[in-house]
Parts: C-alpha cells; structure tokens; sequence
C-alpha cells in the first residue's frame, strides 16, 4: 500500500542520497550508479512512496498527466484501453487523468480545451469517435499538446496515429458464416457518427458479395454499441416473418443483448441462430455458449497508444503510425444453418 505521508525528503533520508538524486532515480536519468538506483528503489518499494505528479510538474516545469478522452459507451473497451495505456505509463513515471465526453454536445471542444488547461496535460490519447473530430485535433495543435488518435483508419501520416483494422475483421466474420452456408445473414451496426461503425459494415457487406451473398437493407439495423441496443435490434430481427439465421454484431455488448433476445424468443444458439460479436472482449469466453468474436486487441492498443504518446512528448524521432491487425476468435456460437 502506498504511503502518501512519505516524502521525497523522507526517500532520500532513508536511502542516505540527496533529493536530487532520489528525483533522478524516479525520472529514470541514466547519471545514476546502478548500486545507488538498487539502494533507493528498494526503499521506493519497501514503503510505498509514489510521487506527486502535480508537484513533480512544478518541479520539472512539466506536467507528468496523460489525458485519456473517450465517448464510448462500451465499459469493457475502456476498462481494457485503460489498463493498456496504464502499462506503458507508470514505468515512465507518469499518470493517467479519465474524462467521459459526449461527444454529441454542441460545447465537446470547449469541454475538452478545460480539461486540457486546467489539468495541464502533458498529452492526450483519443479513442473513436472523438479522435475522429477534426475540430479537436485542431485545437490539441493550437494548445501544443501533445495527441495520439486511435482510428479505424489513417487520418493523418505521423507518429500520432494508430490504425486497427476494423474492415478486415469484419470480413473474417462474413467468410465465416458464408463458408457455414447462411444465406440470411444481419447486421447490427454501431452509431452512425462512428466511423469505426461504416468500417465494419463495409467490410462486412464486401465479404459477402465476394461469395455470391447481399446484406439486405431490413437485415441491417443501425444500433448504438450497447447491450440494450442489441437487444432491441435482435428482438425486431428475430420478430419478423422471414427471419436472419445468424447475426454479426458491431461489438460483444450487443452480442449479449442479442444472446437474450434469442432466448426470450425460443431461439437456441448455435442451432437456431449464429452470432458473432466484435472486440473478443473477456465476457466472449464467459457467455454460454462461448462467442465468437473479432479480437480487437484494446488492451495491446492502448499499450502502444501510449508508448508513442510518450516518444511523441520526448521528441523522439519516430515518423511511422502504427497498425494493430484484427483476427477472428470461432467458438460455438456459430454452426451450420438448421435445415
């Protein structure tokens, strides 16, 4: 457990340094001895201290405080980015500041100039949708601070873009079900204002004409990423005279809410229906039965996010954006059509 009445002060009495070097040893500068290193982080461990971001910025003329920025509304996505881009940071020394926004609002950028100035943000890492918006990469310029944007693909060729996949992933998922032999095949889609939405549809619906097969217009519902979104979406599908025999969600919080809509209904899964969600999320393994799912590797997303946010803050000369690949996870949620 940490112990925040521990002080630089006390850290360097207890490891017979100067606060110099305790300080030093915290911002990982190479001027230090290794034996001398060993003696202080033994007594970081030992009592717990962590260090004051805020005063460390005071200190270094600097902030050490990442802002991650999100609108999504899938709980799981951003618990995984979070513990992804808290792996690169703590080894650096720096910490990370959380802030929902709606991204609907008509005073988004304003909300996001707040933060950036009255946290002091040494940078920003921006999930979809909001690393979407023009308007506030413009203004992260005009403030000089430091992003990183996470998109479905390239919006702009530097080090502060990190593409995934998400069009491939999708098409994965309609090879699957077009080599099963599904012929009334849905899709439930994310809100429109994402992009990572018109991605996954498109790479979807290209999947399927490449084996002879179509997305119908009523087979395609636009929902909004969550677990009542699907829900609804599956039970208006599963309502309908002529009715889809698998369902391919946008993410796995939809998938569930289409695993209940199916049960409510009397559709057994695989038997009756397949589905296939996105993200491989860790409910895809605990849902019965297992889905299968696109893995969409967020916490390695974050990771790296991060790790380039922090290259990008020390000027270090990297000038490729990087790309995570998508690949589909089969488990038993999917099978052959009942005939």
């Amino acid at each position: 457990m940490a112990n925040s009445l521990l002080t630089i002060n006390d850290v360097a009495r207890l490891s017979k340094v100067s606060k110099k070097t305790v300080s030093r040893v915290i911002n990982q500068s190479p001027e230090v001895k290794s034996e001398t290193r060993a003696r202080v982080e033994s007594v970081i461990k030992k009592y717990g201290y962590e260090p004051d971001p805020q005063a460390r910025g005071l200190a270094f003329r600097t902030s050490f405080l990442i802002g991650m920025i999100y609108n999504n509304p899938n709980p799981q996505y951003i618990v995984n980015m979070q513990q992804g881009i808290l792996s690169a940071l703590r080894p650096a020394g720096f910490e990370l500041v959380i802030r929902p926004i709606e991204s609907q609002s008509d005073h988004v950028v304003d909300q996001i100039e707040s933060i950036v100035k009255r946290q002091k943000l040494a940078g920003v890492i921006l999930p979809p949708s909001l690393s979407e918006d023009e308007q506030i990469i413009d203004l992260l310029n005009k403030a000089k601070c430091p992003y990183v944007r996470i998109a479905s693909i390239t919006l702009e060729s530097s080090n502060k873009m990190l593409v995934t996949g998400d069009r491939s992933g999708a098409a994965q998922a309609a090879q699957l079900l077009g080599s099963l032999g599904h012929t009334r095949i849905a899709h439930i889609s994310g809100p429109n204002h994402f992009r990572s939405s018109h991605e996954r549809r498109a790479g979807f619906k290209e999947a399927l004409e490449a084996q002879g097969l179509s997305l119908k217009a009523d087979f395609d519902v636009v929902s909004d990423y969550t677990y009542y979104g699907g829900l609804k979406a599956a039970q208006q599908l599963l309502s309908r005279k002529v009715k889809p025999t698998a369902i391919f969600t946008g993410n796995d919080e939809m998938a569930v809410g289409v695993y209940n809509a199916a049960r409510e209904l009397g559709f057994s899964i695989p038997h009756d229906l397949s589905v296939i969600g996105y993200d491989d999320s860790p409910m895809a393994e605990r849902l019965w039965p297992p889905l299968s799912s696109v893995r969409l590797p967020v916490y390695d997303m974050g990771q790296t996010a991060a790790e380039m946010l922090l290259a990008v803050i020390r000027k270090e000369k990297d000038a490729a954006s990087r790309m995570h690949d998508t690949r589909l996870v089969q488990r038993n949620s999917t099978a052959k059509p009942a005939t």
